[in-house]
């Protein structure tokens, strides 16, 4: 083999994937479509087509769990339940970073906020947009820019005050609520689907979604249960995309001010590695659904809990 052959086949080995991981052309969405997201890019005015081709990804970033993380209970793939926004299928792949083929059986938790900033089983403690408690607010929608950067500081247990992704210590659940929350096995391909609703924000966080991703341990009557944790991480949404969501209700009746991506504490800056996904949406109908997709290279012999600060 010559040098330069050698060459080529050590760049493709442990390499992200152009385009961000878009391994899933999004059926239905039909002509006219909006890519977002690329590898590399912070997010900020990113745009690009996924491709059919795949390589080797480098580790997935780790982040910190945040404080409202279940151990889950349900696996489930619609993780919905009564919540209004913006429909969101997420498709995940998750390899392993070294071998690069598939994970099978591993187990994928996702939870987010809903479109207006509320955890379930933290509703009290949540500063979405209606101020706690899931209460829609009735102020003016949020313009196509954001306002800046969100001034003083929250209270611990808040999001953006370690909460909601920005580490301060696990809270207990305050009710016993849990939409937009699920677990589900990765196929032989290591894929996993979950169907739901785009994000909100809150104070002091960009749009994100929480993962985490467990092997070695089996299906229950429980539940998933045993094994270990190899990978906690957070799934990021770009600038763009989001700022096509604020025109939607219910996000569109949002008075929170809201962090870009750009300025948030716990997105790591490094495109597809660091967890940004790829979305495809009707031009200028954002509103009819999106599909999120993300190819995700993780250590199975590792132990990342995400609890350490």
């Amino acid at each position: 083999m010559s040098e330069n052959a050698k060459h080529k086949r050590t760049m493709t080995r442990r390499r992200m994937l152009v385009a961000g991981g878009g391994v899933v052309v999004a059926a239905g969405i039909g002509a006219g479509a909006v890519a977002t997201a690329s590898a590399g890019s912070s997010g900020k005015g990113s745009s690009g087509k996924g491709t059919a081709g795949e390589a080797c990804y480098r580790l997935t970033s780790e982040t910190t769990e945040g404080p409202y993380y279940i151990d889950a209970d349900k696996i489930r793939k619609d993780i919905t339940e009564d919540r209004e926004g913006i429909p969101l299928t997420v498709r995940l792949k998750v390899i392993d970073a070294d071998t690069c083929k598939p994970l099978r059986n591993a187990a994928v938790d996702i939870w987010h906020c809903d479109a207006l900033g509320i955890y379930s089983g933290y509703e009290s403690l949540s500063t979405g947009g209606g101020g706690g408690g899931g209460t829609p607010p009735t102020g003016t929608p949020p313009t196509d820019a954001p306002t800046g950067t969100p001034t003083g500081t929250p209270p611990s247990g808040e999001p953006g005050g370690g909460g909601g992704g920005g580490g301060g210590g696990h809270e207990e659940p305050t009710d016993d609520k849990r939409y937009l929350r699920g677990t589900q096995l990765t196929d032989k391909q290591g894929y996993v689907e979950f169907r739901t609703v785009f994000p909100g924000w809150y104070r002091g966080r960009c749009v994100h979604i929480h993962t985490k991703v467990h092997v070695g341990g089996k299906m229950t009557s429980s539940g998933y249960e045993g094994g270990h944790t190899c990978h906690t991480g957070q799934l990021f949404f770009a600038e763009s995309a989001v700022l096509d969501s604020a025109r939607v209700a219910p996000y569109s009746t949002s008075t929170t001010e809201r962090t870009t991506l750009d300025d948030d504490t716990i997105y790591p800056g490094n495109g597809t590695e660091g967890g940004l996904l790829a979305l495809r949406y009707p031009k200028g109908r954002i509103a009819k659904g999106v599909v999120a997709t993300l190819t995700m290279g993780v250590d199975p012999d590792e132990t990342h809990t995400g609890t350490s600060s």
